[in-house]
């Protein structure tokens, strides 16, 4: 996890992106933090294979930043339905649905199993 931070704000330095930084990081946390904790198999029987099967996309195209994270999982990203908002989990979608422009998921193709799920967040366009 720590390692996504740190990839993600050296990533958004880079691009001198400032405006979006603290919900990008935010969202980027959720998406892989639900990566982790959901799609992988069994609890205990999770190897650094299936760690490594977890993968950050980050991508802008001009006015755009797209933060995608795959996983070896099929199920689909559900949100919670929660009144409960000081629950200690089970708010992660809800995050990312508030602090990203929009979200989705996609299932993947061809010899890669499993889905991404994305956010998107609409930025300045470069200098």
């Amino acid at each position: 996890m720590r390692e996504a931070r740190r990839f993600t704000r050296d990533t958004l330095e880079q691009w001198g992106v400032n405006e979006r930084f603290d919900d990008v990081c935010l969202v980027v946390s959720e998406l892989v933090t639900n990566a982790l904790r959901h799609a992988l198999p069994g609890e205990h029987g999770c190897t650094e294979e299936h760690v490594s099967s977890v993968r950050l996309h980050l991508m802008r195209w001009a006015e755009r930043l797209v933060c995608a994270v795959r996983d070896p999982s099929h199920e689909s990203p559900v949100p919670r339905d929660s009144d409960d908002f000081s629950a200690e989990s089970g708010r992660g979608l809800f995050l990312v649905e508030s602090f990203a422009d929009s979200w989705g998921w996609h299932p993947l193709a061809g010899p890669l199993e499993g889905k991404v799920v994305w956010a998107m967040f609409h930025v300045e366009h470069p200098a």
